[in-house]
């Protein structure tokens, strides 16, 4: 590599925002038929250096080379004319317009001064054909999954010409199935040529496509690396910047005596509770400082349970009961009255309100629940700030910073203290860790354990097995929007047991057996 000359290089790239230096003195190489991996810790600087190589933000200071020229890119359209294209988590494109459009838009290929409809879908069934995706290019892109809303978006990028193609968090919504085709596209391109910005938080995705990896830490270069070279241990160490033990020592606190949480009554139970068309009759009961995990793929009724616990969608079957009394939540604010919170996986859309400052959003719970005729004294909203940017290490610990500046770990946190800060009996996280860094993952799984520790429940919803089993008392698992097991944590349970539950539907007493 040392041999080729980069089509990329970043040399001591600052970027400095009101009273936080985003990058100091950055360095960033890419050499051509490569996937280089861009690691670090969310708020290390990894979207701000995307951004000032797009140009959607200005440099303070460095500069940026293309193909052996200096340029500077006044903004994104100027960059993908360039050959620098990128793809986002969330998928920029126009679900209303047909495949074909959404891949030519702004680029129409034009006979006599109109659209050449038929020579557009031409093109765009050649163009996917090249990844391997063959599709209806005359349906709405809407219509299709998140998965091959990716593939187009990659489509459309590889079509301007890119030479530098920069995938952000491109695998954080999809399934297996879909990684794995996401990935083989990833390593076509990077065979026919293309140079390509990887950026995730999936170390096992890293280490089975990336040739090299930059780590930021605090908007710093740590170290540029040949995966072969890096073992992940070493990798987190270099984002996090301390040795991790964090994780085995949860670990080692994971054997909490359940018989004793469980002995008494509990704090809520859901009998043939359900909705129909949404999640089928089920019962569940849940004790105070137990964490309950649920289990399931994706589309199998998770979610809906969370949003029936904490009145969101309003159950037409079966009873709850808090505290052995009958209950009836029929929506939100019902629920936050009797202490349930709830920390939804869509942070940017159900969560958090972007133009709000962080102070704002972490007391908008509390101030929903005295009314807005009663606002929170000044005095308390900067203690109760305060104590939680402290306690969650949001960073930057700036009260009056917009939310939407903030990073995704940083972001989740911030919801977090929302809900804390009113102090619930029972705390629904659905998908907490999504799209976040280890470092900050870390950090909201040992919270968990902290509050269930100190009495709190928690009902704990996460894609990821080894979290549910790592956190949970107990795990439900979901398949088909139905509750098919409920299984112990005990030492006898493993992520494959789990696994058959949920590809079988098996119950707790076949899995025994099996």
């Amino acid at each position: 590599m040392s041999q080729r000359h980069p089509v990329l290089t970043m040399t001591a790239i600052s970027k400095i925002f009101p009273g936080v230096r985003a990058l100091d003195g950055v360095d960033f190489r890419l050499f051509p038929g490569e996937v280089h991996a861009l690691m670090g810790e969310n708020g290390a600087g990894k979207s701000t250096l995307i951004k000032v190589l797009t140009g959607v933000y200005g440099t303070d200071a460095g500069t940026i080379t293309l193909d052996g020229q200096q340029v500077s890119f006044a903004g994104p359209m100027q960059a993908t004319a360039a050959g620098v294209s990128t793809v986002y988590q969330e998928v920029n494109l126009c679900p209303n317009l047909s495949v074909a459009e959404n891949i030519f838009i702004g680029r129409e290929p034009r006979r006599l001064g109109a659209v050449n409809w038929r020579e557009m879908r031409r093109r765009a069934q050649e163009l996917l054909a090249r990844i391997d995706l063959h599709i209806d290019v005359t349906e709405p892109l809407g219509s299709y999954s998140l998965a091959v809303q990716q593939m187009v978006a990659i489509a459309r990028a590889v079509d301007v010409n890119a030479r530098v193609l920069i995938l952000d968090e491109p695998t954080s919504s999809l399934d297996a199935d879909e990684v794995a085709q996401l990935l083989r596209i990833m390593r076509q391109l990077r065979d026919d040529g293309i140079a390509i910005v990887f950026v995730t938080h999936f170390l096992d995705q890293v280490y089975g496509i990336a040739d090299r990896i930059t780590v930021l830490r605090n908007g710093r270069l740590v170290g540029e690396y040949p995966t072969a070279e890096l073992p992940q241990i070493a990798l987190v160490e270099k984002m996090i910047g301390k040795e991790l033990d964090a994780l085995e020592r949860l670990d080692s606190e994971a054997g909490r005596d359940r018989a004793a949480i469980t002995a008494g009554q509990p704090l809520v139970a859901a009998d043939g509770l359900g909705r129909t068309g949404s999640v089928a009759p089920f019962s569940l009961t849940i004790h105070a400082g137990e964490v309950v995990g649920l289990a399931g793929l994706l589309g199998s009724g998770r979610t809906e349970v969370a949003r029936l616990f904490f009145g969101a969608d309003r159950a037409d079957q079966g009873r709850l009961a808090v505290d052995g009394e009958p209950t009836a939540i029929r929506n939100p604010v019902a629920a936050i009255g009797r202490g349930v919170a709830f920390c939804s996986e869509n942070r940017r859309t159900e969560g958090l309100v972007g133009e709000l400052s962080v102070r704002e959003n972490i007391i908008l719970a509390m101030q929903a629940t005295r009314g807005w005729l009663r606002p929170v004294p000044r005095r308390k909203q900067d203690e109760l700030v305060e104590r939680y940017i402290k306690a969650l290490s949001i960073r930057p610990a700036d009260p009056d910073m917009p939310v939407r500046n903030l990073s995704g770990g940083n972001q989740q946190k911030v919801l977090l203290a929302r809900w804390l800060i009113t102090e619930p009996r029972l705390l629904i996280l659905d998908e907490p860790t999504r799209g976040i860094d280890i470092g900050a993952k870390t950090e909201i799984q040992r919270l968990v354990a902290q509050l269930s520790d100190g009495g709190m429940a928690v009902l704990f919803i996460s894609a990821e097995l080894e979290e549910v089993l790592r956190l949970s008392h107990k795990v439900v698992v979901m398949r088909d929007r139905q509750l098919v097991a409920q299984l112990d944590n005990d030492d006898t349970l493993d992520a494959d047991r789990v696994m058959r539950a949920i590809a079988s539907g098996a119950r707790q007493e076949e899995l025994e057996k099996a």
